[in-house]
């Protein structure tokens, strides 16, 4: 039995798409497969991990639960869109490499665009705060202190003008 395709037409990073797709393709497996933006990772497929968080019309979702033609005429960021003008480590990016906020790598992006959209609405997080902006993305390497200084580093960071180092929480010293 053949599937019918369905047209979709969205924004991903700024570009325009128009793609034909099996209507139950999801879109992480767009992004990857179709699209070639393989920054979005697939970790559980039932949408606990977080690694595959992108943003939608700049709200922070899980893309492995989502079909890609219910996008029709969104505004889709990954990963990849989250990049400084000149084509550098965003702000956010930045402050997860600055901050050491990284091991393996697999679940970074999932917090990375979890993070930018928090910001945005939270721009001075306590520890607390942070902790509760990614309670719903997994590690399974780090012990989660460093990526609490990078999500207070990042908002320093949006700020204009800022300075200054990672500091781990419940410490003075730089990391």
């Amino acid at each position: 039995m053949s599937v019918d395709l369905v047209r979709v037409s969205f924004t991903v990073n700024g570009s325009p798409y128009d793609l034909e797709l099996d209507p139950r393709r999801l879109l992480s497996d767009a992004l990857r497969h179709d699209l070639r933006l393989t920054g979005t990772h697939v970790g559980c497929e039932h949408g606990v991990c977080g690694a595959c968080t992108i943003l939608v019309d700049d709200a922070p979702m899980r893309s492995c639960l989502i079909f890609a033609v219910s996008l029709d005429g969104a505004a889709i960021t990954t990963t990849e869109g989250l990049q400084s003008s000149d084509g550098g480590m965003g702000p956010v990016q930045r402050a997860f490499h600055e901050c050491h906020a990284l091991q393996c790598g697999f679940c970074t992006p999932g917090f990375v665009t979890t993070v930018t959209a928090y910001l945005r609405d939270h721009p001075s997080p306590s520890p607390e705060d942070a902790r509760e902006a990614i309670a719903g993305n997994l590690c399974r390497c780090t012990g989660y202190q460093n990526i609490v200084a990078a999500v207070q580093r990042a908002a320093d960071l949006v700020t204009e003008g800022a300075t200054g180092a990672c500091v781990a929480p419940g410490t003075e010293e730089p990391t």
